[in-house]
């Protein structure tokens, strides 16, 4: 479709084998009088953009058949076993039927063929329930002629063989293949009466296969076809044996008697639609070369192959097919409806629509970041069941590559709404790619979406990623995909904060620092003396958000300078843990006794990211690309009086090294380091705060000589 579409981008396709794709014939070749039909219907396709489509639609539904279906030797072991006879009398036809005319030209003594009107035939020759009349001649068309029938089980293997020859052409089997497969079972005929078609002799490359007489008059594959659609029309033939005519000719009722799920119809009426048009392209450039009896009016072949209804657009033939009960099912099928946006040409309207069914489900599921405000009060046209899951990775991943194949070919093919609603799928693919492990491909794809939608969505999958040269590849792909890391860095301690206010039993937080009980509580006969610290009240438990804020906080580590936002963020963290403590009030926690009171909230994990993230990690790691060198500030300054001095001097020369990285170095000077440690100053209190604390906890832990 997308080759049809933009046939100028696939002139510079490179790599793909014209083996393995349908390549559309050319226009140089010119049509005379002795043209054969081989040659008319390529430059019907070659000129004719509807039909070219149309001609593409029906392959693709043929491979579909074939590649999805079941295969088609499971099928005839299928249809074997339903002619009530094995595999090795299908060359025999009609057995039992022949049985009982030999049987009674045996008891008649009868040297001529028997004929209908012969005396006594009809209530001697009947079939095994006496209910109808047998045909006396075994020809193909003397049930139609006769008006009789065959014996029941010879009923079943010409029902049976005609399902097969249209599981043949609805698998797009060539005829060859055909040709085989008949000669086989020794029903030669039912390949001749199939050789009319003017496809079955394309390859896939355009050329045309040798089989195909050079010099056939194709005026009589012209009322082949008519006399094809007029069986089908008859009534008087089984509905597969219509159904093999009517693909034939394009008779689009008789192919709809036996159309079992939603592709076996869209072949239905895209072949008769194309077969339609080319009889009318032939009748317009060439309807001097047609028989007589087809151009006159009123006469036996003046009928509508389409069955009296008109031409429907494909956009058109899609709503009409999910108005149908048989379809009913189907119709809701994410796949179909990926199809049928693809055939009408309204992906955009789709992406738009399940893109905001998607927006939702996804937060009901949880808490989510801020989208577009105008994608977010667009409501889902049916709340009731979600076409589309967030756990549909594979539609969600053919949607997400249609989109960024159609932006690659027209980057504008989208509206403002569309667009986001693209992002949508989009940032679900990212969310999989990370579920599965798939790191690498993260920048790529988030790099496809805004500035603002790549933060959001690599934020959501940073915490993920626990291995330290897995982070750093990560970091580098992301700085070579042009997307704002210290954003995403920013983004996702953000969201994880916000997540875990969110979950607060009462829906809301304490921005007071709660009460912090180091020291035991005083019994009641108990007035003087000394109290203890309480056993391990920093606690040992750390939640998964507090693991996911720590983990996101280390890879600032991989991020290059920016200095004062590093250690102003973990200051920020310190101070959320903290106040996370104890979501007791200050009366309440005075009045509980120590046994009562509850496991800590937040120092075990303050005491953690002291550990993981420490200050001393943080300085070597960053002043090198600051400074030109690794330096552990604490270790390099003496003292505090000397840290307090030449700090206004070294700012100016130290605020750009802290954003550019290994491009704006300075040379080592030690007023640089006066200055990055007031800047640190935040972030060093908390963490000594948090490592005070800890010693009380092991100093306790020692006295009553227990391991911590």
């Amino acid at each position: 479709m997308l080759r049809i579409e933009y046939p100028s981008s696939d002139a510079h396709t490179k790599g793909a084998s014209s083996s393995e794709r349908l390549l559309r014939p050319t226009k140089e070749r010119g049509i005379h009088q002795y043209s054969s039909e081989r040659e008319v219907w390529s430059s019907f396709l070659a000129h004719d953009d509807q039909a070219w489509e149309r001609h593409t639609v029906v392959n693709w539904l043929k491979a579909c058949a074939d590649d999805c279906g079941q295969e088609f030797e499971r099928v005839i072991q299928d249809i074997e076993g339903n002619a009530n006879r094995g595999s090795g009398l299908w060359a025999h036809s009609w057995l039992y039927t022949k049985e009982s005319i030999k049987g009674q030209k045996r008891l008649r003594s009868w040297p001529q063929v028997l004929a209908p009107d012969s005396p006594g035939i009809d209530s001697s020759l009947r079939n095994s329930s006496h209910a109808k009349s047998l045909v006396t001649q075994l020809d193909p068309d003397a049930i139609t002629r006769q008006n009789r029938d065959l014996q029941s089980q010879d009923s079943n293997f010409e029902r049976t063989t005609w399902m097969a020859c249209w599981n043949m052409l609805r698998r797009g089997q060539n005829w060859q293949f055909i040709k085989a497969w008949c000669l086989e079972r020794v029903e030669n005929w039912r390949a001749i009466t199939m050789r009319g078609d003017p496809r079955q002799h394309a390859s896939m490359d355009g050329n045309f296969l040798p089989y195909l007489n050079h010099s056939a008059d194709w005026q009589s594959r012209a009322l082949w076809r008519k006399s094809c659609a007029l069986a089908a029309r008859s009534g008087l033939l089984d509905k597969y044996e219509a159904a093999v005519y009517g693909a034939l000719s394009g008779y689009l009722p008789s192919v709809q008697r036996v159309c079992g799920n939603w592709n076996d119809y869209l072949f239905a009426h895209y072949n008769s639609y194309l077969l339609r048009s080319f009889d009318q392209y032939v009748a317009t450039y060439f309807a001097d070369r047609l028989p007589c009896g087809l151009q006159a009016r009123g006469g036996l072949f003046e009928f509508s192959v389409t069955g009296g209804c008109r031409t429907q657009s494909g956009n058109q033939l899609i709503e009409k097919m999910r108005r149908l009960k048989s379809l009913a099912h189907e119709s809701k099928d994410p796949m179909k409806q990926l199809q049928g946006s693809l055939v009408g040409k309204t992906f955009g309207s789709f992406v738009r629509k399940y893109g905001v069914q998607l927006l939702h489900e996804q937060k009901h599921q949880a808490k989510l970041s801020q989208y577009p405000s105008d994608i977010t009060r667009a409501r889902p046209q049916d709340s009731k069941k979600p076409l589309i899951r967030t756990d549909d990775y594979q539609v969600i991943r053919m949607i997400t590559h249609i989109i960024l194949i159609f932006l690659d070919l027209e980057p504008s093919w989208l509206d403002n709404a569309q667009s986001k609603a693209a992002g949508i799928f989009v940032e679900a693919y990212v969310d999989f790619l990370g579920k599965a492990g798939k790191q690498q491909l993260l920048p790529l794809y988030a790099s496809r979406l805004s500035p603002t939608g790549a933060i959001r969505s690599l934020s959501r999958q940073l915490p993920r990623i626990l291995e330290f040269g897995e982070r750093r590849t990560v970091m580098q792909l992301m700085k070579q995909h042009s997307i704002d890391v210290p954003g995403v860095l920013n983004e996702q301690l953000w969201m994880i904060m916000k997540e875990i206010e969110s979950k607060t039993d009462d829906g809301t937080s304490n921005p007071r620092y709660p009460t912090l009980r180091i020291i035991e509580a005083r019994g009641d006969k108990q007035r003087v003396g000394v109290r203890n610290i309480r056993e391990s009240f920093m606690g040992n438990v750390v939640t998964d958000d507090q693991h996911d804020l720590i983990n996101g906080f280390e890879w600032y580590l991989l991020l290059d300078g920016y200095w004062e936002k590093t250690l102003a963020t973990g200051a920020v963290l310190y101070k959320h843990f903290l106040s996370k403590n104890s979501l007791l009030g200050i009366d309440t926690a005075r009045r509980l006794t120590t046994a009562e009171l509850p496991d800590s909230k937040g120092l075990a994990a303050a005491r953690e990211l002291s550990q993981r993230v420490s200050f001393s990690t943080l300085s070597r790691r960053k002043t090198h690309a600051i400074l030109g060198r690794e330096v552990d500030i604490c270790d390099s300054l003496d003292g505090e009086e000397g840290m307090l001095g030449n700090q206004s001097k070294a700012s100016s020369r130290t605020r750009a090294s802290q954003r550019g990285g290994d491009k704006s170095r300075t040379r080592y000077r030690p007023e640089a380091e006066q200055y990055l440690f007031q800047q640190s100053n935040s972030f060093l209190n908390l963490e000594q705060l948090v490592q005070v604390l800890d010693a009380f906890e092991g100093w306790q832990a020692a006295i009553v000589n227990k391991p911590r």
